[in-house]
């Protein structure tokens, strides 16, 4: 039986001494939590605040214990919950205490969020065996922390607990939606086109005869809902909620971290830009869906000699620039890869494989599922991988003292588990307000219409797709696809779908022309595409902010040795069919690379359009940077941050300007530095009613630290800022 080879797990159905032996507590228990998640339900952002709590658990257990560094939980007030702790003197064996105190707050934790897992019945046992195997009485509840390192982990659990329960997550009536309702009735897979359909720029439910979820859990009930649209109201990790937004529509509220522009919105009624570029946006989808054929005769190299190595300044400024960027009928962003490995000094090696197995292989990858740890569990193993490797580097920001596997692990998972909750809470918020469409409603809703191309031609609509020559075009005449009513239909040149696979283990749907109405993204027919709205993207926000966080944490862009691969075999990798024709390795330069390329697959999975990538990639950058730097404030011991009212910066990111609010100050002198340290812009400004706007336009496009310190405190307050 074939099976997806998910990401260098190094803890399988039992865990071994050898592997105790190699690494840290802290990274046994993420392996579970990563196992856990993986035969849980799919449910991204609630999965992601589960390896944020947890990660938050181990590090209070080790930091405790570290009188130069400072708790997040214990002793403090975090987002209105305060967690009571009162000294206590450390161990004399100080690793060990935090060891045992990781190992039971970890424990606990993952007992209480996977009580109603499907795969309760094995989890629990792999958790007790782990908590036997490192000689812990897991019987002991109390939590007296006063009393020992055991104690001190299960009060930790406790508190994250009761911390979890009123935190805006609804956990307590099992994250169940209060107010969200769609627009549009399900669309029926089973019927040709989107007849149903009321706005096509809306979130809309899909009925299957059989649903299963990204985790391969068979779920009963009718179409399944939206996944969390109300997640912005989730208390968050780095952000101030006093920077978001809180939105009403239809009389309830929706809050709003870091609100892009809207996407692009057709209006079926006329041939506006905002209808085109919708118009465009999905038929790319449709376009590159025709690249996922492997017989096409088409090599390209994959290597990171031709891939990867975007600048933010290469990302779009806007819908318009869209265009620019992604390459319609060549499957590509204008990425020119990498001259040199700086690792080696040497060239990197080209890769040749058909370009259908990349793009199979690379939708399948990043897709998650089935038995997936999620997006952001994704990238907890790749930072797993990069430690793994011999020439790893364990020294935050790459200077300073080596750290020890525990202390690295902890440091790590902390920051990363930061970045991805903060990340969900933003890319659905985003979603949930903007409630936006997919490409399979959109492109059968516009297949429905006709062709927006030309009004001399047969079936035009300005509401319908555009014709590209090659891609899609009209049934004519002398069509096979003609058939007694089909004459002056749209088709595609698409891949064809899962009824055409028999076996998917010996079979592949192929790519040809079919009917526009019938088009299916690339993936299994019981799932076919997620459960919530399109903008912005999930995978490029937690992927971009992921890809931050392990630049600063290490210190280097690159991965350990200057190359990161994933090994795909000939015929085994894929699971949606058969599959890939030719063994594949994928390879990334850097973690921005393997974040690009994350962005990417989603577009091949037929699961975004381009206009969902870009938002969430350069929102990602800013909520990974500001985790890292709000984490290491805890490492460092820093002096605690600011109340969260103590300023605003918005729009962020911004194409070039934003508003400074600061309640209570007059003057404020503004610091703008480069990602390298270097002062670029410095400015005195006077606030009107507590407000100021900062150009930026004079800066080229990326990331910025900004200081600013007013005339009525002498803290500095600072936050990262995106010029796109």
């Amino acid at each position: 039986m074939k099976r997806v080879f998910f990401f260098w797990s190094l803890l399988g159905a039992i865990i071994s001494q050898p592997l105790q032996a190699q690494h840290s507590v802290a990274r046994l228990w993420n392996e579970e939590l990563l196992h856990a998640i993986s035969k849980d339900l799919a449910r991204p952002p609630i999965q992601a605040r589960n390896l944020f709590h947890i990660s938050a658990a181990m590090y209070d257990a080790w930091a405790v214990y570290r009188p130069e560094a400072q708790t997040y939980f214990l002793g403090k007030e975090v987002n209105g919950f305060y967690t009571p702790y009162s000294y206590t003197p450390p161990p004399s064996d100080i690793k060990k205490a935090q060891e045992e105190a990781i190992s039971f707050a970890a424990y606990r934790l993952i007992e209480h969020r996977f009580l109603n897992s499907p795969d309760v019945a094995n989890l629990f046992p792999r958790i007790d065996w782990l908590m036997d195997s490192l000689g812990y009485n897991r019987f002991n509840i109390s939590v007296n922390y006063k009393a020992g390192a055991a104690e001190m982990g299960n009060y930790i659990a406790a508190q994250i607990i009761e911390y979890g329960l009123q935190d805006g997550s609804n956990e307590s009536v099992n994250y169940k939606n209060q107010y969200y309702q769609p627009v549009n009735p399900p669309l029926q897979m089973s019927v040709p086109g989107n007849r149903t359909i009321l706005d096509m720029n809306r979130w809309q439910p899909v009925q299957l005869a059989v649903y299963v979820d990204q985790s391969g859990n068979v779920l009963s009930g009718g179409p399944p809902p939206f996944q969390s649209p109300e997640w912005g109201n989730v208390a968050p990790f780095a952000m101030n909620p006093d920077q978001s937004e809180l939105l009403t529509r239809d009389g309830y509220h929706y809050r709003v971290y870091h609100r892009p522009p809207p996407p692009a919105l057709i209006d079926t009624s006329i041939s506006s830009e905002a209808t085109r570029q919708y118009q465009w946006n999905h038929a790319l989808v449709a376009v590159w869906s025709s690249l996922l054929d492997p017989k096409d005769s088409v090599f390209i190299d994959i290597s990171p000699a031709s891939l990867g190595n975007n600048d933010v300044s290469d990302y779009p400024a806007d819908l318009s620039e869209l265009p620019d960027f992604f390459d319609l009928t060549g499957g590509r962003d204008r990425s020119h890869g990498h001259s040199l490995n700086p690792k080696t000094g040497l060239p990197y090696v080209p890769e040749l494989v058909p370009r259908g197995d990349y793009t199979r292989v690379l939708a399948e990858f990043w897709a998650d599922g089935p038995t997936s740890e999620t997006p952001p569990g994704h990238w907890f193993s790749m930072l797993n991988y990069a430690n793994d490797h011999p020439q790893s580097s364990r020294r935050v920001r790459g200077v300073g003292p080596s750290c020890d596997n525990l202390e690295w692990d902890v440091k790590g998972y902390f920051a990363l588990g930061g970045a991805m909750h903060d990340a969900a809470v933003t890319a659905w918020g985003i979603k949930g307000w903007y409630d936006s469409s997919r490409p399979v409603s959109a492109i059968r809703a516009m297949a429905e219409l006709g062709q927006s191309s030309d009004p001399a031609l047969p079936s035009y609509h300005p509401g319908g797709l555009p014709l590209i020559p090659g891609y899609i075009e009209l049934i004519g005449p002398d069509d096979p696809l003609k058939g007694p009513l089909y004459l002056n239909e749209i088709k595609v040149r698409t891949w064809k779908g899962p009824y055409y696979i028999g076996n998917p283990q010996t079979s592949t749907a192929g790519v040809a022309w079919i009917r526009a109405k019938d088009w299916w993204p690339y993936q299994r027919p019981t799932f076919v595409t997620p459960p919530f709205a399109g903008y912005i993207s999930g995978h490029s926000t937690y992927s971009r902010a992921a890809a931050e966080v392990l630049t600063e944490l290490t210190g280097d862009a690159y991965f350990p040795g200057g190359v990161g691969t994933f090994f795909c075999e000939k015929n085994k990798f894929l699971v949606f069919e058969e599959g890939p024709s030719v063994d594949v390795t994928l390879q990334w330069a850097t973690y921005r690379d393997a974040a690009d390329q994350c962005s990417l697959s989603r577009i091949y999975g037929g699961i975004h359009p381009p206009m969902d990538d870009i938002p969430g990639r350069l929102i990602g950058m800013t909520v990974g940077k500001e985790a890292f730097e709000y984490a290491t404030s805890y490492f460092e011991g820093k002096q605690a941050p600011l109340p969260a009212d103590s300023f605003r910066v918005f729009p962020n990111p911004t194409p070039s300007a934003v508003q400074i609010e600061v309640p209570d100050a007059g003057e404020i002198h503004v610091s703008v530095f480069s990602t390298d340290g270097k002062l670029v812009k410095e400015e005195e400004l006077t606030l009107q009613a507590g407000r100021a706007i900062l150009d930026l336009s004079t800066l080229p496009r990326g990331a910025y630290q900004l200081t600013l310190l007013d005339d009525k405190n002498s803290l500095p307050r600072q936050s990262t800022i995106i010029r796109y």
